[in-house]
């Protein structure tokens, strides 16, 4: 009965969700985006490798080099939504993606999909940017509340577009992947219109000083805050000359390890260091899709303000640590032991990445001036891309080749990030009193 009326307030959140009107479209917006994005991560490979006969290592190239380029996408979106507005920014960024992917099926050289495999990148990356900048806008207070109704909404999109490009995967034919291309294109379609329907934000701060966040230079160890600008003459503080808020990025990348350990780490670990069955592989995503559905709300109920946040960061250091001895393990164990250790695995790293979800996104809103939202919520979405790009790299190139060490080693060292997040966390929030 509990279970049952968790689901129905779920249910009820959905159709009543922060923001009304247009929080509601913006969950549309989200399912749909990430309907298309599931579909082309599931069959972009086969398609490059199938169609555009590229080697394995090409398409490692590509998809590597288009992680780096993504990385610029969010701290440019910032800036021109400084100028322009979320909305005018994030229907740019889909019709952008439109035009890289159509492109993309009607092109086969090697140079020219780079470029427009890496442009597409920098717009999706672009677009989440946006998308938690109108969220954090739109839901105001109840932010935290929206984040954990967005993360359903996105791993519902991911589960359809991964049903879609199965279907697809398994007609096999060259017409079958184009296919598969156009959904994502028109996904980004669809998005855009949707996009266009909502109504602008009004800016955080407009028209009035700020009175939440610490001035450019200001920030855990980077000094005192700077007095605050004249009435109908405010400054407008960089990111970039934010040597605190720079910090917080800085172990935000950190501590968001846990997709990397998800979706590469504990496939790759099972396969090729633990006597647990290769058909166990898929059961990751299905034990984070079911612990996501169950558990968002809760642990969003977790934090509903900046110093909470601050508590909480310490928990994804312990739930990344457990994930890593518990991988770890698995490694000495017969197959029925390491089968049960790696679930336990995945389990405990879906529950880290449900804190991060939220208290990331609380504390990029919380530490930023209200008044250069924006540009600094732009820069704050560089660590999700940095992950995305190198997440991989560390966990192929040195946990996996270091063993169990190597695994041990990961969760001490991410458990020390969440903890110095902690104290420079709460050290800057204490300069807003």
């Amino acid at each position: 009965m509990r279970e049952r009326a968790e689901t129905e307030g779920l249910l009820a959140q959905l159709r009543r969700p922060p923001g009304g009107r247009d929080g509601r479209t913006m969950l549309w917006t989200l399912f749909v985006d990430r309907t298309g994005t599931g579909v082309w991560a599931a069959v972009c490979a086969l398609y490059f490798t199938e169609l555009d006969r590229l080697t394995a290592a090409r398409v490692g190239l590509l998809l590597g080099v288009s992680s780096v380029a993504g990385i610029a996408g969010t701290p440019l979106a910032g800036r021109l939504a400084a100028s322009y507005g979320v909305r005018r920014v994030l229907i740019g960024c889909h019709l952008l993606r439109v035009a890289a992917m159509t492109a993309v099926l009607a092109c086969s050289a090697f140079t020219p999909l780079l470029l427009l495999v890496a442009l597409a990148t920098l717009g999706d990356r672009a677009a989440r940017a946006m998308e938690m900048l109108y969220a954090t806008e739109v839901a105001g207070e109840r932010r935290s509340a929206y984040r954990a109704l967005s993360r359903t909404a996105m791993n519902a999109g991911y589960a359809a577009g991964a049903g879609l490009a199965a279907l697809g995967l398994a007609v096999g034919t060259a017409a079958a992947y184009r296919a598969l291309v156009v959904v994502d294109v028109a996904s980004f379609l669809v998005a855009a219109a949707l996009v266009a329907s909502l109504r602008e934000p009004a800016r955080a701060g407009a028209g009035a000083e700020s009175e939440a966040g610490v001035e450019a230079g200001g920030g855990a160890g980077g000094g005192a805050a700077e007095p605050r600008p004249a009435a109908g003459a405010p400054s407008r503080p960089s990111p970039w000359r934010d040597a605190g808020y720079l910090r917080f990025v800085a172990l935000d990348a950190v501590l968001t390890i846990d997709d990397a350990i998800l979706n590469v780490g504990l496939p790759l670990w099972l396969i090729h260091s633990t006597r647990a069955p290769h058909a166990l592989v898929p059961a990751f995503l299905a034990v984070n899709t079911v612990v996501v559905v169950l558990a968002q709300l809760r642990v969003s109920a977790l934090v509903s303000t900046a110093r909470q946040a601050v508590r909480v960061v310490p928990l994804y250091g312990f739930a990344v640590l457990g994930c890593c001895a518990a991988a770890a393990l698995a490694h000495w164990t017969g197959a029925l032991a390491a089968s049960a250790l790696l679930l336990v695995a995945a389990v405990l790293v879906t529950l880290a990445e449900l804190v991060r979800s939220v208290v990331s996104w609380e504390l990029s809103v919380a530490l930023a001036p209200e008044r250069a939202r924006p540009e600094y919520l732009g820069v704050a979405g560089m660590a999700h891309s940095t992950e995305k790009a190198a997440g991989p790299l560390l966990l192929t190139g040195a946990v996996l080749a270091a063993g169990p060490l190597g695994w041990l080693t990961l969760g001490a060292a991410t458990t020390a990030a969440a903890y110095a997040q902690r104290h420079y966390g709460a050290d800057r929030l204490a300069l807003t009193r």
